[in-house]
């Protein structure tokens, strides 16, 4: 009985590694449909749920906005390879010294979890977010982490990806984003159903001013290719 139930879980686990290698691996080249999160969003609303998501080429994205989500949500997002171990051993300082733990997640973890998990924390998911993390650094340039991310980032409520969220904010185009516009999004990101981009709240103005500052101290966005 035991001998069966180890071959079914090696079998399993097997099979797991295969498919999900397979489906990180397919994304180097064709465009994110759907996220996880737009389905279960979907299914929690009780009202009508409008999914607004149109996918745009990295070149068809602001640079503004680029930088903007890097100096937002990941300052050494070019020289890491997946996991920021700066901000995950500052985080845990700051835990130990009585400070409340903040998140460390990179943008290759957000876009892990937001690709091919849920939402809801668990041991589980962390896991699985450290696994695909490790195969998108390993498959996916810095350039199509960055596209996925965002074009399958959630940016308000039923907003998804770059082009949704500059046509509903500020009625322009992902590429036609200006510095302030820009800002105005990446503030949002730590809670997006929760802050508006524009107007702006207090908390939004407050952490875009803090994100125009670190981009002109972090210079011109140069990806490195893989």
């Amino acid at each position: 009985m035991m001998k069966k139930l180890f071959r079914f879980i090696t079998k399993s686990c097997i099979v797991f590694i295969i498919l999900s290698v397979l489906w990180v691996f397919l994304y180097k080249w064709i465009n994110v449909p759907g996220t996880p999160l737009m389905v279960i969003r979907k299914l929690q609303s009780k009202n009508k749920y409008t999914i607004r998501h149109q996918w745009k080429p990295l070149s068809k994205i602001s640079k503004t906005l680029q930088l903007a989500v890097i100096c937002s949500e990941d300052q050494r997002f070019i020289e890491h390879h997946g996991f920021d171990k700066k901000a995950i051993q500052k985080a845990m300082i700051e835990y130990k010294s009585g400070k409340r733990l903040r998140g460390a997640s990179t943008i290759s973890q957000q876009t892990a979890k937001n690709v091919f998990l849920w939402p809801h924390r668990s041991w589980v998911r962390k896991g699985l977010e450290t696994y695909f993390t490790f195969l998108i650094e390993t498959f996916w340039s810095k350039e199509r982490i960055l596209e996925i991310y965002l074009n399958s980032i959630e940016m308000g409520n039923g907003i998804y990806g770059a082009q949704a969220a500059a046509q509903f904010w500020f009625n322009t185009n992902a590429a036609g984003l200006k510095r302030d516009e820009a800002a105005a999004i990446a503030a949002i990101l730590p809670n997006p159903n929760r802050f508006l981009a524009n107007p702006a709240s207090k908390y939004t103005e407050k952490r875009k001013k803090w994100i125009i500052v670190q981009m002109r101290n972090y210079g011109p966005l140069i990806l490195d290719k893989k």
